[in-house]
């Protein structure tokens, strides 16, 4: 059993979420020469599950070599990747503000899916084991007017989310209906991260 992990992620969300469910974490960010935005390029035609799962085995392997040449002690390492999908079609973090209300116009009036991959490895001397999960979860938007998705998007804190909105913030205001895991559409979903987390040996209540 171990008394700590390493948090592979630059988001405070899931920092958050991990202390509040009392696991003590390390943060282990990529280093400066360290291309971190490439592994998130979409493959042509790759559904959504794949691209979010695959994605999320890229940042752990990363992750995990990082750990190793930084010569850091071992302890299980906790990457996640989130994306948002209408149907096929993959929303990532938008590129700028325009990107944003495109996305958040397609969403508006509109069900879509949230998936969050979360995997976990733990170094070993001769080879890694990694534990992975999948969480599916469903959004409904209410309509939105093209002023509302303005301000909302002048707020900025659309800028670096996938789909362009944040469930716990101002987005709130307009979500109809939830299914699935809260924490999950957040960025880090509750059930899936204790099963990976528990597999590799990290106390939970």
């Amino acid at each position: 059993m171990t008394d700590f992990i390493y948090l592979a992620s630059q988001s405070p969300r899931r920092k958050q979420l991990l202390e509040q469910w009392g696991v003590r974490c390390e943060l282990l960010l990529p280093d400066a020469d360290e291309d971190a935005e490439s592994l998130e390029a979409v493959l042509p035609g790759e559904a959504p599950a794949a691209y979010v799962q695959r994605v999320t085995g890229l940042k752990l392997q990363a992750s995990l070599a990082r750990l190793k040449r930084r010569g850091l002690p071992a302890a299980p390492v906790l990457c996640a990747d989130t994306t948002v999908a209408l149907g096929r079609r993959i929303l990532g973090k938008p590129a700028d503000a325009a990107d944003a209300c495109a996305m958040l116009a397609d969403l508006a009036g509109r069900r879509h899916r949230v998936l969050t991959a979360v995997a976990v490895g733990l170094p070993g001397a001769r080879k890694d084991r990694q534990w992975a999960a999948l969480s599916t979860s469903w959004v409904a938007f209410a309509p939105l007017t093209p002023a509302q998705i303005r301000r909302y998007v002048h707020s900025g804190e659309p800028m670096g989310k996938a789909g362009a909105y944040a469930i716990q913030g101002q987005a709130a205001l307009w979500t109809e209906h939830i299914s699935g895991s809260y924490s999950g559409i957040m960025g880090l979903p509750a059930h899936e991260t204790a099963q990976v987390l528990g597999a590799a040996g990290v106390r939970l209540l």
